[in-house]
């Protein structure tokens, strides 16, 4: 079969899964809640936790018709290949036009995706009553994140594409390495550097509260000085919690929404199940995993780039190292959405293992039993989701799993 239409099948069959996973988890909607959680919505607020399903699964086509038709365009058309030419006048180095011509690339997807955006934020969850961005925040966080990607994405692109052209058959193990390099330092500067450029991190007042969740971590041998309240209500009515850095640097961030709406109880028992993912081994097995797949990606990028027969598929006559970037993510996108089945199956096992934890650290599962239903219920969760969309889309189980798992 020719690449052409091998690779126009792979990409028909990753919408046509996604799309099929949508419409089985539509069908999978209930008009009353099940047995198990009953008490946990009113019959109002149960009729808008499945409005809002529908109305994320619903707008969630658009985009995704409009990025395959937009790709299938520029392939067809001959875009890849005009955007190559017309990169390459400028005269730059073989390195600083891969940047250019990805860099383009990359704008171009966020100003097709950017309406989206604004209607999912300023619409749809303004409807359900979750945003509380402001315009002028919302502007913030796209400069600040196209200014991070640009100071950190442009070098590290930089040296993957002068590594390939440069460090011949072991180029994708040199690659392996300085990108891995990359995200282990990432680890580490984020919580302290990187997290704040959009978030306030406020010191947790000494209190009942600070001296639970210190007692808590201290019992399990897992002390931790850093304690934040985070504004996430500046973003959203939504509540959140999560750990994060390695040793001097690790600290332990509450929404603000979280200590405002629970007990004491409850966040203590949610820390306790982000220290099991540490205990358990799951932040560096969850790395390691990372860096294979990372391995298979740079390994099979370099069969790409020296594959002609790909570059003609896409009508592009000049091969190089920067549009073969471009051209394998385009093929190993269907691949990544099959490996991402195997891949969050361990993170929801892991998710319920990180919840037993947690559970023997406080004796009992009640206290996280009760702060998963509020946290669902707060934020209109989908209580009957289909199995085929959660092994699609969830890296934590459903509620009633989890629920079911903590009472056995």
């Amino acid at each position: 079969m020719p690449y052409g239409a091998l690779i126009l099948a792979a990409l028909l069959f990753e919408y046509v899964v996604e799309m099929v996973g949508d419409v089985l988890n539509l069908r999978a909607l209930q008009p009353q809640a099940p047995a198990a959680l009953a008490g946990l919505y009113e019959p109002e607020r149960y009729a808008q936790s499945q409005a809002y399903t529908r109305a994320r699964i619903q707008f969630g086509w658009l985009p995704r018709a409009i990025n395959l038709a937009a790709m299938l365009a520029a392939w067809q058309l001959g875009g890849f290949a005009w955007l190559d030419g017309f990169v390459r006048r400028a005269g730059a180095g073989d390195v600083l036009t891969g940047v250019y011509f990805i860099g383009a690339l990359v704008f171009v997807q966020g100003l097709l995706a950017l309406p989206f955006q604004c209607y999912s934020t300023f619409v749809i969850e303004a409807r359900y009553g979750f945003n509380r961005t402001t315009p002028a925040t919302f502007v913030l966080d796209l400069v600040k994140g196209l200014g991070l990607a640009v100071a950190l994405g442009g070098p590290l692109l930089a040296a993957v594409l002068w590594l390939f052209a440069r460090a011949g058959d072991a180029a994708w193990l040199w690659c392996l390495a300085v990108t891995s390099a990359f995200v282990l330092v990432l680890q580490f500067v984020a919580p302290t550097w990187l997290m704040p450029l959009f978030n306030t991190f406020r010191p947790l007042e000494d209190g009942a509260l600070a001296r639970a969740v210190r007692a808590a971590a201290a019992q399990v041998a897992f002390p931790v000085e850093h304690l934040f309240v985070v504004d996430g209500s500046r973003r959203s009515a939504k509540a959140n919690a999560f750990l994060s850095g390695f040793g001097s640097r690790r600290r332990i961030g509450l929404f603000d929404t979280l200590v405002e709406r629970h007990t004491s109880d409850e966040i203590v028992a949610v820390v306790l199940h982000e220290i099991g993912h540490h205990k358990l081994g799951h932040i560096l097995r969850g790395t390691a995993i990372s860096l294979v797949e990372m391995a298979l990606m740079f390994f099979l990028l370099g069969h790409v780039i020296g594959t002609p027969a790909v570059f003609s598929a896409f009508h592009v006559a000049q091969p190089s190292v920067h549009v073969g970037l471009v051209l394998f993510a385009v093929i190993y996108a269907p691949v990544s959405l099959v490996l991402s089945l195997a891949s969050q199956a361990y993170e929801r096992r892991c998710e319920f293992e990180a919840d037993a934890y947690a559970r023997a650290s406080l004796g009992s599962g009640e206290a996280l039993v009760s702060a998963l239903e509020r946290l669902s219920a707060e934020s209109l969760t989908n209580l009957t989701p289909h199995p085929f969309f959660v092994r699609l889309h969830y890296s934590h189980p459903p509620l009633a799993e989890r629920v079911a798992a903590l009472r056995a």
